[in-house]
């Protein structure tokens, strides 16, 4: 089996470190392909699809995991072709926590040698600019409203001192300034918010347990709804899940749907898997096991 192994260079801290030097350790049929900057996982998975690998690993956070993801998809037949592995090494590693995928490099690098995969739902984005439509795939993620606004105020030199850290305090700046409406309608449901998640499997931001009802093989994603997002209702919102709460508050519309339409009458912004993804409208959804993914049985 050959095995391609995407990574970022770039990340920072010890675990990184030490997972780099791992990575370097490797032995087989095992090609490293380190990346140069944003994009360049995508043209790297393409590259490896030309290559014939089989197995695709995205090593990094979720911003690589993403960019490999899409990069499989831009090809003809690339989810056919190869599986998705995955090597948590970011900041945030959700995707990795929702396949039970362990933290540390060697039992991580063991799960990809096992080879045990199975299918999943591939979500997806599609916008349409100038009638032209492009979707864009996401693993785990999207957010539209205060969720996105937050992620724009995050720069690479805040990520990289204080993590997970620099989005809390992003959170509580855009929370404090003006917000935006998202307008949400799905198979049944029609709801509106300042806030809107979307999520194919339960967590969102790391540990949280958003989505209680999700699954990643059920053909449907699970929205949440903030009609309004202020500095207490976000604070009430999180002490219940530090607290282990996994009832949804009954002031936030949750519901799953086979697809979801985002709109906004004032230009709100939406984010995938941590990176913004551009200006509502779009409209999301899920391609039904679509994504066979490397994972512990």
């Amino acid at each position: 089996m050959k095995i391609c192994v995407i990574f970022n260079p770039a990340a920072r801290g010890e675990k990184a470190r030490e997972f780099r030097k791992f990575l370097e350790g490797i032995p087989g049929d095992v090609a490293l392909k380190p990346t140069q900057g944003p994009g360049h996982a995508v043209e790297l998975a393409r590259a490896a699809l030309d290559e014939e690998f089989q197995d695709i690993v995205a090593a990094g956070g979720d911003g690589t995991l993403n960019e490999v993801l899409n990069g499989i998809g831009k090809a003809d037949n690339g989810f056919e072709q190869a599986r998705l592995g995955v090597l948590p090494l970011g900041t945030v590693n959700v995707f990795a926590k929702e396949l039970n995928i362990p933290e540390d490099a060697g039992r991580a690098w063991d799960t990809v040698v096992a080879g045990n995969d199975r299918l999943i739902d591939l979500p997806y984005a599609d916008t349409t600019i100038e009638g032209a439509t492009e979707r864009r795939y996401f693993a785990q993620l999207a957010g539209a409203g205060l969720d996105a606004e937050a992620i724009s105020l995050v720069d690479w030199e805040s990520k990289r001192r204080f993590r997970q850290l620099a989005y809390i305090r992003a959170g509580l700046r855009a929370v404090m300034g003006p917000q935006k409406r998202v307008m949400v309608r799905g198979d049944s449901d029609e709801a509106e918010g300042e806030l809107v998640l979307i999520g194919n499997g339960k967590f969102y931001g790391g540990r949280w347990n958003v989505f209680p009802n999700a699954s990643l093989t059920d053909g449907k994603i699970d929205v949440c709804v903030f009609p309004k997002v202020g500095i207490w209702a976000a604070v009430r919102y999180w002490a219940s899940l530090l607290m282990g709460n996994r009832k949804v508050p009954s002031w936030i519309r949750y519901f799953q749907s086979h697809v979801v339409e985002l709109t906004s009458p004032n230009g709100a912004q939406f984010e995938l898997e941590g990176d913004l993804a551009g200006t509502l409208p779009a409209k999301l959804g899920v391609e039904p096991e679509r994504l066979r993914v490397i994972c512990p049985p």
